[in-house]
């Protein structure tokens, strides 16, 4: 399971940040960053939340060691859109995703 450590480092290699790059976007020092990544010290709720934005993660992948990467913050935003459509409409979206989804399983089935 990954620690929030682990789960900050992967990310920043992910982009190719280097610590004190990382440091600077969450305005934190780069040992704290180091000390985060090595699992010696737990970032502040404040700072967690400062990493999860700048990687644009929810905040439970960044904290929960079991957390999967399935749902990406954009993807996040949008299903809370879609749930604030109208009835009619969100039916319509999931018609559409089903579609397409079930498109793509055949696609990949075929090829």
């Amino acid at each position: 399971m990954a620690k929030i450590g682990d789960r900050i480092a992967q990310l920043r290699k992910r982009n190719n940040w280097s610590q004190s790059e990382l440091a600077k976007k969450i305005n934190a020092s780069r040992e704290a960053v180091g000390k985060y990544e090595r699992n010696e010290a737990v970032p502040s709720v404040e700072t967690a939340k400062k990493i999860a934005d700048v990687f644009e993660v929810t905040l439970d992948y960044l904290v929960d060691e079991t957390a999967t990467p399935a749902f990406d913050r954009k993807t996040v935003n949008r299903i809370k859109d879609i749930q604030l459509l109208k009835d009619e409409d969100r039916r319509h979206v999931y018609a559409l995703l089903d579609a397409f989804l079930e498109r793509t399983k055949i696609q990949s089935i075929i090829h």
